[in-house]
């Protein structure tokens, strides 16, 4: 069986998409519980590119460090206002089913 993917969720993610995944047995870290808030993106860039996580977020500036060019463990980008707790839930499932963890290094999936 491939590794699964695990998932960071950045201050910017309510705290009820966690506790549904955990639900679901992901492993799953957030921001707050890892002591990075008000850490800069680039701190918590290096953080889950250490740890080997996918960086869920609605923070358009993830996205722009993408862009730049920073290497990451992968993001998953949900536009801030236009997607609910619940669609979130129900995406990341997709991306674990259709990615694997080689396949999410330095790409960003819209959620």
């Amino acid at each position: 069986m491939p590794t699964p993917i695990r998932f960071h969720l950045d201050e910017s993610c309510h705290p009820a998409i966690a506790d549904g995944r955990r639900r679901r047995g992901v492993d799953v870290t957030t921001t707050a519980e890892e002591g990075l808030i008000g850490t800069s993106d680039e701190t918590q860039v290096g953080y889950v590119r250490e740890q080997g996580r996918v960086l869920v977020t609605h923070d358009a500036d993830f996205f722009r460090l993408h862009q730049a060019g920073a290497w990451h463990a992968g993001i998953v980008y949900c536009p801030q206002g236009r997607r609910t707790v619940g669609h979130i839930l129900r995406s990341l499932p997709l991306i674990t089913e259709l990615l694997t963890p080689q396949e999410m290094q330095d790409h960003v999936e819209f959620a």
